[in-house]
């Protein structure tokens, strides 16, 4: 109970400092990695790696491997295990929210808590903020000051014009190299098969890609009694809804929007997981994790 309760979006949004509340949440992920026979970790979870055929065996904690029966090697200060690249859509419509915390609040809480937890493993993080453009950029690196420089950029971030998948990804694909893991946190309104063929190519660099698609409750099931004029945050075009549309029509629109998302990333190779504002940070974390260790 008490780690729904730290990662309970409203919680977090009582929190001052995006610093603070990336350390909660991570925190409150880790406390639960302790109690959770799915993972293998105990207190020492930042600071070793699972082990992957061809590392030196030599390097195996055996007395972990004893406790656990999984292989993890102890890693060493100085060693950067992967590179995080997080693109985060701060487009119009990811300002909007019908709970304590809108879209894009969200969204900042689930990209600090990743590099709030890539920066205790001593991975290289890096960020790329956009929504018809690139509204800024700070290159992968695990230099000092890294984290406060990142948390800043997503703390400044605030709902733009419209979304363009192609700008950040042709960015990423010119200036970022060095293969690992790269995560989209977006609301995602854009046809499913154009964001997959948009992000499909950066698979082909031996990139792994994992898509956060981040919605509202209200979005998913509106709670419309009464005709209403919905007004588009990024084109700014209006429609008349009745409650008898959202109930038939949009239900059925929405569900297979969702459907179609999963289908076309996972048909690319992309993972894709669905972010309900409502619910706790967690899953996302813990959906991370399970690519991050190669689970999946």
């Amino acid at each position: 109970m008490m780690l729904q309760r730290f990662l309970d979006p409203a919680t977090l949004a009582s929190i001052s400092g995006l610093d603070l509340v990336a350390k909660t949440v991570v925190d409150g992920f880790v406390a639960g990695l302790h109690r959770s026979p799915d993972y293998g970790f105990s207190q020492e979870f930042a600071e070793y790696r699972a082990y992957t055929p061809g590392d030196d065996l030599r390097h195996v904690d055996w007395n972990v491997f004893a406790r656990t029966e999984r292989a993890y090697l102890k890693r060493y200060h100085g060693e950067t295990n992967t590179q995080l690249l997080l693109l985060l859509d701060a487009s119009a419509s990811m300002r909007y929210g019908s709970q304590a915390v809108n879209k894009l609040d969200y969204a900042r809480y689930l990209a600090a808590s990743l590099c709030y937890l890539a920066s205790g493993q001593r991975d290289a993080a890096g960020l790329i903020v956009f929504d018809e453009d690139i509204r800024d950029y700070i290159p992968p690196s695990t230099r000092q000051g890294q984290l406060h420089r990142l948390l800043h950029s997503i703390e400044k971030a605030e709902g733009g014009t419209r979304t363009d998948f192609t700008k950040p990804f042709l960015h990423f694909q010119q200036f970022v190299r060095r293969r690992g893991i790269v995560v989209v946190i977006s609301d995602f309104y854009e046809d499913p098969a154009v964001v997959a063929r948009t992000i499909e190519p950066l698979r082909f660099k031996g990139n792994e890609v994992i898509l956060f698609h981040v919605l509202d409750p209200n979005e998913i099931r509106p709670n419309i009694r009464e005709p209403l004029l919905l007004l588009d945050m990024e084109t700014q075009g209006s429609l008349e809804v009745t409650p008898e549309y959202v109930r038939n029509e949009y239900a059925g629109k929405i569900d297979a929007h969702i459907e179609e998302m999963g289908s076309k990333a996972r048909g690319s190779g992309l993972d894709y997981f669905l972010m309900n504002t409502a619910k706790p940070l967690d899953a996302g974390l813990r959906e991370y994790m399970t690519v991050r260790q190669g689970r999946m």
